[in-house]
């Protein structure tokens, strides 16, 4: 799956990500963790994306950038067939560090999980890994998103 868009606005960002949730219910395997890796230069959407994502998935909390913390959790509703979502910012960490934190629990169970600066960390990413690169488009409020799943 390869695919690429062109989003004018914070909240065309946070309408493609509630179409990609919507679309990842849809298809889900119940016993299948969900990997989203989120690449991009700084200010590019990938927050902005997340926000819109958790939003879709029933998360009432308010999503911020976890730069400081490395890795916030969220219980998912029960309707959502999923149990957590998983937001994890890889900017500031090595993939050794990554599998310190649990990684590989959260990756044993039906859980979503979007990694930030996902780059950083690709060599202990799973196969089928959804892989978001996000760039800055040719005004203030464009943004370029080019889709593949490895």
């Amino acid at each position: 799956m390869k695919n690429k868009r062109i989003l004018k606005s914070d909240q065309e960002t946070k309408d493609f990500a509630k179409e990609l949730a919507k679309k990842l219910l849809d298809d889900k395997n119940p016993d299948q963790p969900v990997v989203i890796a989120l690449t991009g230069d700084l200010g590019a959407g990938k927050t902005t994306f997340t926000q819109g994502f958790a939003k879709a998935l029933g998360v009432k909390k308010r999503i911020l950038s976890p730069t400081f913390l490395i890795m916030k959790r969220f219980t998912l509703p029960k309707d959502v067939g999923f149990k957590n979502l998983y937001h994890i910012d890889a900017y500031r960490i090595s993939k050794e560090d990554l599998e310190e934190l649990e990684f590989k629990k959260a990756l044993s169970n039906p859980n979503i999980i979007v990694i930030e600066w996902a780059d950083r960390v690709k060599a202990v990413l799973p196969k089928g890994t959804i892989w978001l690169r996000f760039k800055h488009g040719s005004t203030e409020n464009e943004r370029q998103i080019t889709i593949n799943r490895r």
